[in-house]
């Protein structure tokens, strides 16, 4: 089965500006690679903003680029119980001697790697994700200079010198192995070539067992200099390195890679019991130069996946009803995209809900609503605020972040937009939905949004960055933005994350788009998964280790070389903000994130005792019954109902259908935070039906 094929482009661009407080990317980019949008949120995003100085975690290895070298950390973890992070000490700084640069160049990337130039040391540096060895090509017959932090305790070279051993009083010990023999000198602190032209691959000893170096030897000789991951199909990631040198290529994977990597696809093998430590997780160690990585199935869908008790329908009729008066858009004061956003994507939640509860006389003035506060943002008309392309990134912006990037929580300068955008486009598919001739009107404006972070193009000139902001190695997302952070991208809202793949994938079903619906729910799935795996924290989990473990069910802010347990708005001891921020908004898919029942009720008993302090707010404390009514029902509907407010993007219908909609049909299996029916195939045929006939009905607005 092929990917689907996308459908025809359209490239409706937004009114231009060209930000004055975003940077120049030509600093740092390759001029050729400024034909289309550079990245925004990537891996390596640290490289080409700011200084270029800060490191990235370029597994396993911290690495940062700085006075014309490269140095290189194997990062020990420091943890307690409200933070983790690794610690960047330069184990290693290679350079080339007597040579200087202004700055380094990046002169390509890809999905998986990035290459750095120092075109005057005539030294470039393949950095590739996953690789135990660092890479550095060498022309011009140059003398290279390897220093250290530490002390050099012994060194020592085969008799080809080709593979050369160095201990340091650390404990550490690192091989540098080269594609040729050099003869290399030590003194205390640093290590010295005469000329030379080649490779020379770095690695660190992982352990002290001599299977460990014998495998380092074995695999020394291929190199990886990029990296692709293409979506083949819906739920399958495949990963292609390009290789040079010869024998076989030696990568890492990380825990969720190895949780979905279908080795009955792909001819890899894995060694398990070579690993490196992160703060990821345990890396271990996979031999092949192509990975097919399969996600579990998600099928999207506008209303519960398991239906709301025909009992309850007045109750939420009754609801539905007054939220539905409340409506209006007159009244919305905020001109905050997000915040804005949020309000939009509630008001369509409405509608699902009268669809689901058969109550359809409500909708015509859901849909007046949806109209009179979306069509400002898409045609130009919104006072105070709308949608902009920056052309310097090439990408979508607010008016507000255009000269402001503190506005809309840095949506000027990338940062989030995913979220933002994403709450727009619930709205938008379920307007689409209920009123075909609008979707129809406005499809350039809507796949303009939509494609600015669901874009899986890697043509040239495109409009739109390829995947924004997912990261195609770790498997979700980041915001983040053109600010340049010690410790790399960031992303709190998980929950949000896996709404903005959602609603991209009822946008196709509203559409009738169906690859639009195979890259959001695979992105989406992948999202959870990652969610799950990083962000949830369970009992007895080993991969934070116990003291963070012990004390915290849920991270609150994950970086790319720390977790936090605060948030951006609150400390770490108010707990309702960390379970809020990684539930919200709370859809049909909220089922899937949070379908390990096991962990939701350690979640919620781990959080419950913070919502006795002074000053918790209503709203948050209606996320954390929803997650309670997942395993008893009865207790949170009787809290519920005695809420006197909501979350501006919650409602009291919503959390009544979430509660009448947690029916017993389905079995949740909480050994892999995962649901089965007992006719699990009689279940997934039924969804597909459901999906395929939501395809249909809508086939029509793509014409």
């Amino acid at each position: 089965m092929s990917h689907p094929k996308p459908q025809k482009s359209h490239p409706f661009l937004f009114p231009s500006v060209r930000s004055p407080v975003l940077p120049d990317p030509s600093r740092f980019f390759s001029p050729n690679l400024l034909s289309s949008p550079p990245p925004t949120n990537s891996f390596f995003q640290n490289f080409a903003i700011g200084n270029g100085d800060e490191p990235e975690y370029i597994h396993p290895y911290l690495i940062k680029s700085a006075d014309s070298s490269i140095s290189i950390s194997y990062p020990s973890l420091v943890h307690n119980p409200s933070v983790i992070y690794q610690q960047f000490v330069p184990d290693l700084t290679i350079s080339a001697t007597d040579k200087t640069d202004p700055t380094h160049v990046i002169s390509s990337y890809s999905d998986l790697s990035v290459t750095l130039d120092f075109p005057s040391s005539n030294l470039r540096f393949f950095l590739v994700r996953g690789s135990p060895f660092v890479t550095c090509s060498v022309t011009g017959n140059i003398s290279i200079s390897i220093s250290t932090v530490h002390v050099i305790l012994s060194f020592s070279s085969n008799s080809s010198l080709t593979k050369h051993t160095v201990e340091l009083n650390n404990g550490q010990t690192w091989f540098i192995y080269t594609s040729s023999s050099v003869r290399l000198n030590h003194g205390l602190s640093s290590i010295g070539s005469g000329g030379f032209t080649g490779i020379i691959r770095i690695a660190v000893l992982p352990g002290s067992d001599t299977i460990h170096e014998s495998v380092l030897d074995q695999f020394s000789s291929c190199y990886p200099t990029s990296g692709d991951a293409v979506l083949t199909k819906p739920f399958c990631l495949e990963y292609k390195w390009e290789k040079k040198g010869w024998g076989d290529l030696l990568m890492l994977a990380h825990p969720l890679h190895l949780d979905i990597l279908a080795t009955d696809c792909c001819d890899v093998k894995v060694l398990e019991n070579f690993k490196y430590k992160g703060i990821d997780g345990e890396l271990v160690g996979v031999v092949g130069d192509s990975w097919v990585l399969k996600s579990r199935q998600v099928s999207v869908t506008w209303h519960s996946i398991k239906g709301v008790s025909e009992e309850s329908y007045n109750e939420i009729m009754t609801a539905l009803v007054k939220d539905v008066e409340a409506l209006d858009s007159s009244t919305i004061m905020t001109t905050s995209s997000y915040f804005y956003g949020k309000l939009v994507a509630r008001a369509a939640r409405l509608a699902l809900i009268a669809e689901e509860v058969s109550y359809p006389d409500v909708i015509p003035a859901i849909r007046t609503f949806l109209k009179d506060t979306i069509e400002p943002w898409l045609d130009g008309t919104f006072n105070g605020n709308g949608f902009l392309y920056e052309s310097k990134w090439g990408g979508i912006v607010t008016k507000q972040g255009s000269a402001d990037i503190f506005a809309d929580f840095g949506f000027g300068e990338f940062s989030g937009n995913h979220f933002h955008i994403g709450y727009f486009l619930y709205g938008i598919a379920v307007l689409a939905k209920i009123n075909p001739a609008w979707g129809r009107r406005f499809k350039p404006q809507v796949y303009s949004l939509v494609e600015d972070f669901v874009n899986p193009d890697r043509r040239s000139n495109s409009n739109s960055l390829r995947l924004r902001c997912f990261d195609l190695y770790k498997l979700h997302s980041w915001a983040g933005g053109l600010t340049a952070y010690p410790d790399g991208r960031h992303e709190e809202n998980s929950g949000e994350a896996v709404n903005a793949y959602y609603s991209a994938a009822l946008m196709g079903l509203a559409y009738g788009d169906t690859h639009l619906v195979a890259t959001g729910s695979t992105l989406m799935a992948l999202e959870i998964q990652a969610a799950q795996t990083w962000w949830h924290v369970k009992e007895g989990d080993n991969l934070y280790g116990k003291e963070f473990t012990g004390q915290n069910r849920m991270v609150g802010i994950l970086w790319a070389n720390k977790r936090e347990t605060r948030v951006w708005f609150g400390p770490s001891e108010w707990r309702e903000y960390r379970l809020g921020i990684q539930l919200l908004p709370l859809t049909p898919i909220s089922e899937v994130l949070y379908s390990n029942i096991e962990f939701t009720r350690e979640l919620v008993n781990w959080t419950l005792p913070a919502l006795a302090k002074d000053g918790v707010e209503d709203g948050w404390k209606g996320f954390v019954y929803a997650l309670e009514a997942i395993y008893d029902r009865e207790s949170a509907l009787e809290k519920m109902k005695n809420l006197q407010d909501h979350d501006n993007g919650n409602s009291l219908t919503n959390l009544l259908w979430w509660v009448h909609s947690r029916g017993n049909e389905l079995k949740l299996k909480t050994e892999h935070g995962w649901f089965t029916r007992h006719c699990h195939g009689v279940y997934l045929c039924y969804i597909w039906i459901r999906l395929l006939s939501s395809l249909k009905k809508s086939i029509r607005l793509s014409n």
